[in-house]
């Protein structure tokens, strides 16, 4: 059961990058209809992401079982630890989304579904994982503590390696 419920480590860095760009695609898709069943699709990819890494999320299986491995460029691993985190703030923005939503806030939503949209575009088309960078600073700030991550205590924001998709 335990095996079940982990998150890869390493982690794929092309496979991480490809899910933030459908995690952009659905975002945009909700901040400009507003439908709640992608908010629902979008919300359960991040729970689902965290609880388990790809296995229980459409776009995590996709990305790491038909697209990743179709693509003939060298993949770069990267800690665990840290998207698992990233993937927790996605959840919390989700999560958050869909209370204000149901809430009858639903332009609230929108925003901070857009705010998402930002940090994802992010990771998908330059690498840069503010949750990722977050969870360095949190390390260095010792709220997380060295043991989570012993691969991170080196930590150097993705903005400044190179790193191509």
């Amino acid at each position: 059961m335990a095996k079940i419920f982990s998150f890869p480590n390493p982690v794929n860095e092309t496979s991480a990058r490809i899910v933030a760009g459908g995690a952009v695609l659905m975002g945009i898709a909700f901040a400009v209809t507003g439908n709640g069943w992608i908010l629902v699709a979008l919300t359960y990819g991040f729970v689902a992401r965290v609880l388990a890494g790809p296995t229980f999320s459409p776009l995590g299986r996709l990305a790491t079982q038909v697209i990743t491995p179709k693509l003939s460029l060298e993949h770069r691993f990267v800690p665990g630890p840290p998207k698992r985190f990233a993937q927790g703030v996605g959840a919390a923005f989700t999560i958050t989304a869909s209370v204000l939503f149901i809430a009858g806030a639903h332009g609230a939503s929108q925003l901070v579904i857009a705010a998402l949209v930002v940090a994802a575009f992010l990771e998908s088309a330059f690498a840069v994982c503010l949750g990722c960078i977050a969870f360095g600073y949190l390390m260095k700030l010792g709220v997380i503590p060295q043991e989570v991550c012993e691969e991170c205590n080196n930590f150097t924001p993705r903005s400044l390696q190179t790193s191509s998709l």
